[in-house]
């Protein structure tokens, strides 16, 4: 495992973290004490950041359970106050601050992600949402900030909606923020182009999620493919006919697999953080077979920076899968 400073608040992270969504079933049903036991397994194996959050489900709960038998280090945590907007919740299109995040709540969701988790502290504290139009408005800060100065977080964060990766440049330029999420893989590699690089040159932590677009770059879809109900992806992958997806992944595969990756997953994970400014890569790894192909990619041979670049350049397709969502 490879590790970095998160941003300012400096504390060692291991470059890809354990992204705590698919605890909540958002992937299927799972039996929860090898939902625990996931967990586990990747702190043995290296991984030092844990990122979840108050809507996903019983995340929180089943990582607490987690941490309580976990006799190692403690590992940085990271969650996401959930928002109380009606409707498409703000993820969509913007909502007022007021609306998404009124008075009190940020207190309130945090004092119960400290319960759930089984902690004093969260080292890092983000809006599950952000639109710049909310920058105007002080009181949100004010409170967070309140709240890490009582001890009760370390860090303050942003989580960006979806594909929309610039929302948060002035942010970042302000200081304010210890972190942006975004999304990040081989299709949309925008983040590149101005994200990542402002937030080095701030020392802003960049934690670069979905990094295998929801399970798609692994190769595992196919036309006869089924999710059940509740599964995220179920709405997710029928964006558009998955001949179209397929046949991007079979691009990938043949130029690059095996002879610069082992498999499309590693090729997905190594590209990703192939960037220094990316702090952490987050991949859902609540099946330990899937985490320890993930967690053996950190340690291999980079891809040459020509690759790099070749990917970069002739594979993205940047759609937003998200408006199955909330654009019907």
């Amino acid at each position: 495992m490879k590790y970095n400073a998160f941003g300012k608040l400096g504390t060692e992270v291991s470059r890809l973290g354990f992204g705590a969504m698919g605890l909540g079933g958002v992937f299927g049903a799972h039996d929860e004490k090898e939902l625990i036991r996931s967990v586990l397994h990747s702190l043995e194996q290296g991984v030092s950041f844990i990122d979840t959050a108050r809507n996903y489900g019983e995340s929180e709960r089943i990582l607490g359970l987690a941490l309580r038998e976990w006799k190692g280090e403690k590992p940085f945590i990271a969650s996401k106050i959930q928002s109380k907007g009606p409707g498409n919740l703000g993820w969509g299109k913007p909502i007022p601050i007021e609306t998404a995040f009124p008075q009190g709540w940020l207190r309130e969701s945090t004092e119960i992600s400290l319960r759930e988790l089984g902690v004093e502290t969260i080292d890092l504290m983000q809006l599950h949402q952000y639109w710049p139009q909310w920058d105007s408005v002080d009181y949100w800060m004010e409170e967070l900030l309140q709240l890490k100065h009582e001890g009760k977080i370390r860090g303050i964060g942003v989580s960006l909606p979806d594909q929309r990766h610039d929302l948060a440049l002035s942010l970042v330029q302000s200081g304010k923020i210890d972190s942006v999420q975004t999304v990040f893989h081989i299709f949309d590699p925008l983040p590149l182009d101005c994200l990542i690089p402002i937030c080095q040159e701030n020392s802003v932590a960049v934690i670069a999620r979905c990094i295998l677009d929801e399970g798609g770059l692994t190769g595992f879809l196919r036309e006869e493919t089924e999710f059940g109900e509740g599964d995220f992806r179920k709405s997710y992958f029928e964006y558009l006919p998955r001949s179209l997806y397929m046949e991007r992944v079979n691009r990938l595969k043949e130029a690059y697999v095996p002879k610069y990756a082992n498999s499309l997953a590693e090729l997905a994970v190594k590209f990703v953080l192939h960037h220094p400014g990316v702090t952490a890569a987050i991949s859902s790894m609540h099946i330990p077979r899937y985490a320890d192909e993930n967690i053996a990619a950190v340690d291999r041979e980079p891809l040459p920076e020509d690759v790099f670049e070749e990917i970069r350049q002739h594979h993205r397709w940047v759609r937003n899968f998200y408006e199955t969502k909330y654009w019907q």
